[in-house]
């Protein structure tokens, strides 16, 4: 079975934050997917909606499948890199302020789906 993939990679956005988010999406049709997303009130909504974007015009435009019968078979969220930055504390002492990145992929598949 075919399947068209997508990647947004180094994403300021926590992994544990962002896979709340990829927990709703998983299994459910494109569309639905998108009417979700547009009405969930959580930063990472916008970047997995993009990315699911981008793995629909990569299914239609590499691939010749369907647009409508596209179903989200697989979404995943790993961990990048985590920046660390210092924060200045009483008494010369610093707290170490890690922020954290995420690679998140999107996998599509032809199909009726959830």
């Amino acid at each position: 079975m075919e399947e068209a993939k997508a990647v947004a990679r180094y994403v300021r956005l926590s992994p544990w934050k962002a896979r709340q988010v990829a927990d709703l999406v998983r299994g459910k049709r494109v569309d639905e997917a998108i009417a979700m997303l547009a009405f969930t009130p959580k930063r990472a909504s916008r970047v997995i909606e993009k990315v699911i974007r981008s793995a629909r015009a990569n299914a239609e435009h590499n691939y010749e499948m369907d647009g409508d019968s596209l179903y989200v078979a697989g979404i995943f969220v790993d961990e990048g890199p985590t920046w660390k930055r210092y924060q200045p504390r009483a008494m010369g002492r610093a707290n170490v302020r890690r922020k954290r990145t995420s690679h998140i992929t999107v996998v599509l598949r032809e199909g009726k789906g959830g």
